[in-house]
């Protein structure tokens, strides 16, 4: 495409005068800012909680193209928070309710989507494409890659993050002020941060956190105002309450220190300490050295009678949605393990099982210091379960 036609191409449409009218009239956009708006590519990674309102806002301001990555399926706990999803799309694509949606907000857009997981094969290929990514993920293997990958590409990436009533957001981008790997140098411990769905989010946080995202990548996009650039903005929403951290470039950052090591994408799973581990077979140790066992190595032993004490340290709303009590599993929530060890014998062959395998991890670790020994920690939990097993169990 010559200039000519990208000139002609950005032109604003009377469709689009009449839309954006109110734009127009603002100190700051005006018929050149919304020109840039149209010409811009926004790349949301996660169309979750947080990717929800970005798209959703970024489309309505006439963002010319907005890219989603995301290869996840809509779940009926994703509706109290992610709300570019509705009730008649549960089971369906994420990608595909997410561009229905901003058809129906804005048909003037084009969707780019990436239905795929992002990896170090493919991150910086598809970030290159985008002038702004915006960070909607929930795992610290993908905000690390998408770290580098930006910082590779020297693009900027709006960063949000969410759990219980609190959160948080910057803009990283090398070259301008800090990376992420500036605040963070390294991961913390895998399984001492809960996710969403370990921690619980109030629904309406990630609509606050993301729409804060959303203002930034316009902001950049336009080239107006004063971006989170070396600031890290917490929220509080118990409190109604924003606090601000400045941040500094740290000269020895691996990523965009003053002697960088990480010139290409790593194994990110492998850096954060959740790479997935090889089919287990009986006596499988994860990297800490927690033994494992499989569902379906746990669901043989069951069927042939093995004697074997399951303990689901969940909490009890959790157990109401779905349990292993017809496999005789029995309930004691983490917090209470403590003062309930008793209720377990130590001459008992014991399965830890928990959501996803990490809140039992931690439990095995506890009666292992208390002396226990014959003690299996249930890898992937109930969703495992649910997944491998038994569909009847729900997930969440």
């Amino acid at each position: 495409m010559t200039v000519m036609d990208m000139e002609r191409a950005a032109e604003l449409s009377a469709e689009e005068s009449l839309r954006y009218s109110r734009h127009l009239i603002l100190d700051g956009v005006g018929p050149a800012g919304q020109r840039r708006l149209k010409q811009g590519r926004v790349l949301v990674v996660g169309a979750g909680g947080l990717g929800s309102p970005v798209a959703m806002y970024l489309a309505a301001a006439g963002v010319g193209t907005i890219g989603i990555a995301d290869f996840d399926v809509v779940d009926t706990t994703n509706l109290q928070r992610q709300v570019i999803h509705g009730t008649s799309w549960v089971g369906r694509p994420k990608l595909e309710s997410a561009r229905d949606r901003i058809a129906e907000i804005n048909p003037l857009v084009r969707v780019v989507p990436h239905a795929e997981r992002l990896t170090s094969a493919n991150a910086l290929e598809i970030v290159r494409d985008y002038d702004v990514v915006v960070d909607g993920t929930d795992n610290f293997p993908t905000r690390y890659l998408l770290n580098d990958a930006c910082v590779l590409a020297g693009k900027p990436n709006v960063y949000g993050s969410i759990l219980r009533w609190e959160g948080q957001a910057s803009v990283f981008w090398a070259g301008h002020g800090p990376c992420y790997r500036c605040l963070f140098a390294e991961p913390p411990p895998p399984g001492l941060v809960p996710n969403c769905a370990e921690g619980g989010v109030m629904g309406v946080l990630p609509g606050i956190v993301g729409s804060i995202q959303a203002a930034e990548a316009l902001k950049l996009l336009l080239g107006e105002g004063e971006p989170l650039t070396g600031r890290l903005l917490l929220f509080d929403a118990l409190r109604m309450r924003f606090r601000e951290m400045r941040l500094r470039r740290d000269p020895a950052c691996p990523a965009c220190g003053e002697d960088p090591s990480i010139h290409e994408l790593i194994d990110y799973e492998r850096f954060c300490g959740t790479t997935p581990d090889a089919p287990a077979t009986e006596g499988g140790m994860d990297e800490q050295g927690i033994p494992e066992i499989t569902v379906t190595e746990l669901k043989e032993r069951l069927d042939r009678g093995d004697k074997l004490t399951i303990i689901d340290v969940r909490e009890p709303f959790e157990w109401d949605i779905g349990n292993l009590e017809s496999h005789g599993a029995r309930l004691i929530p983490l917090g209470e393990l403590p003062n309930r060890i008793g209720e377990i014998s130590p001459d008992d062959e014991v399965v830890l099982q928990c959501r996803s395998g990490a809140r039992s991890g931690k439990a095995l670790e506890l009666l292992r210091g208390r002396g226990y020994s014959r003690l299996w920690n249930l890898k992937g939990g109930i969703l495992a379960w649910s997944d491998q097993v038994d569909s009847s169990i729900p997930r969440y």
